[in-house]
């Protein structure tokens, strides 16, 4: 069998040869695929920085933020085209690289691209920015005077690769703010990027040199070069290693760090009705199955209130039921020696909890620990991480306010809440796991796909970015003196 090799990166000015490239191997033995990611010196990040940022004062700074969206809803239309050649490459060699199922990748695809069309980019651009106009030039203030949003004129991106296409969402917050980016991709996933970059540079050749895309070791002496040159960093990973990079960054440089968080789902008595109650199950499993509980916004843990004609065990019985289906019709990617091992331990604990305990049932397929196993507790459990890669716990409670103090030890790491609950819970219960530190509320089977334009875990995703000028009325009340008619 002969191994598919991809270049990856994306380097305006600089040829290939003029490269140190380092070889990663992915996917599997069935499939492998090797990339070479590119390894610049500090000489090169520096001169490769002053053309990016040369590039984005003159093309990106100069448009309006409405033709960069027109930019973008151009690229992403083709993206979604499957007879379009990016398209083609990227449902080729995600699910090589990954080792997700190639029909969840085209799905999730789907899903995921539809969230950066022009009109859903326009949202985003005033869910933050009522005047989005304040990107291009000064607009006047309510309180008098006028303020401008500047983007960065460099935005360094780390990009984590526990879920494909992850960068794209940094990415076109980097070009709606009008920033010059260098993007380092990861190890685990360095293809959107690069060919998303490659795209944009085809539907736009003025931005060819406005971003480029590469490699570097983590914790390299590149780290503290590429920080040093950043206005603003935007790094996705782990909590350790964002502590550690953290270390790198400059104190006069913006660090916007997402890290390690925690999801789960709320069930109220309300949706567990005979009819209703099985496809809410079916909703909580595509939660769990998208992505094998990668993401951060992955489900952990579903809460279930007693008291509806489906019970919380009758829930649990059909979330198992609905994850075997989705193994058939999208199986999961092989585990690595490790996770494999995290999942065994996972569920011998809880098997060994079941023989103590008659509240407590492991439900799936039985030994078969590379499929999908759904824990369930009759009692009370605090919410904790699981193994990922569909394992999941379902836990009954009385009431569903009896969750908050199950959750609130966990309020750092909070994030996403899937909810399935009648009209007149909602507001107090979003109201609850607000104060718990939750950060998104969504319906159950939309947590793995968020809006556009929201909070990424509560912050602002372009205002984060930016630096705001003001003109006082001050300013404007003085200039009067100074004009040719002034009496």
């Amino acid at each position: 069998m002969s191994t598919q090799v991809f270049k990856a990166g994306y380097l305006p000015g600089l040829h290939d040869t003029d490269v140190s490239w380092h070889r990663l191997s992915l996917g599997t033995p069935h499939a492998p695929l090797r990339v070479d990611v590119p390894q610049l010196s500090a000489e090169q990040m520096t001169a490769l920085a002053q053309r990016v940022q040369h590039a984005s004062r003159t093309h990106l700074k100069t448009m309006p933020v409405s033709d960069i969206v027109q930019v973008l809803d151009k690229a992403t239309a083709r993206l979604l085209d499957r007879d379009d050649v990016y398209r083609q490459q990227l449902e080729r060699l995600l699910p090589q690289a990954t080792g997700f199922d190639a029909e969840m990748v085209r799905l999730n695809l789907n899903a995921y691209l539809q969230t950066f069309r022009g009109l859903q980019l326009q949202r985003f651009v005033t869910e933050d920015f009522a005047n989005p106009k304040v990107l291009d030039e000064f607009q006047p203030r309510t309180q008098g005077g006028w303020t401008q949003a500047f983007g960065p004129e460099l935005l360094v991106h780390v990009w984590a690769g526990n879920v494909p296409a992850l960068p794209m969402w940094s990415f076109v917050s980097g070009l709606l703010v009008k920033a010059g980016s260098i993007g380092k991709v990861a190890s685990a996933e360095p293809v959107f990027a690069t060919l998303f970059a490659r795209l944009l540079a085809e539907v736009e050749p003025r931005w060819a040199d406005c971003f480029a895309v590469l490699w570097w070791p983590s914790g390299a002496a590149h780290e503290s070069t590429a920080f040093a040159l950043a206005d603003v960093v935007l790094a996705y990973g782990g909590n350790e290693a964002l502590h550690a990079m953290q270390a790198h960054v400059p104190v006069t440089t913006r660090f916007l760090p997402h890290g390690h968080k925690l999801s789960f789902g709320m069930v109220s008595a309300a949706a567990l009705s005979v009819h209703k109650g099985p496809s809410v199950a079916r909703q909580a499993a595509r939660d769990v199955a998208r992505y094998d509980q990668q993401g951060c916004y992955s489900p952990h843990v579903f809460y279930v209130q007693r008291g509806g004609p489906v019970s919380p065990q009758d829930f649990a019985q059909h979330l198992a039921h609905a994850l075997t289906g989705l193994q058939h019709k999208l199986p999961r990617r092989v585990l690595s020696l490790e996770e494999a091992a995290q999942v065994g331990a996972w569920r011998e604990a809880h098997e060994l909890a079941s023989l103590n305990d008659a509240t407590h049932a492991v439900l799936g397929n039985g030994a078969d620990h590379s499929a999908s196993t759904v824990v369930y507790s009759d009692r009370p459990l605090p919410l904790t991480a699981g193994p990922l890669n569909r394992h999941v716990l379902v836990v009954a409670v009385d009431t569903l306010t009896e969750v908050i103090p199950l959750i609130t030890p966990q309020s750092d790491y909070l994030q996403t809440v899937g909810l399935a609950a009648a009209p007149e819970e909602l507001l107090h219960l979003g109201q609850c796991l607000g104060q718990a530190g939750v950060t998104r509320i969504c319906a159950l089977g939309a947590m793995t796909s968020p809006e556009a334009g929201w909070h990424h875990d509560g912050r602002f995703s372009l205002l984060d970015l930016v630096r705001m000028v003001d003109i006082e009325a001050s300013t404007e009340r003085e200039a009067e003196r100074f004009t040719s008619y002034e009496l």
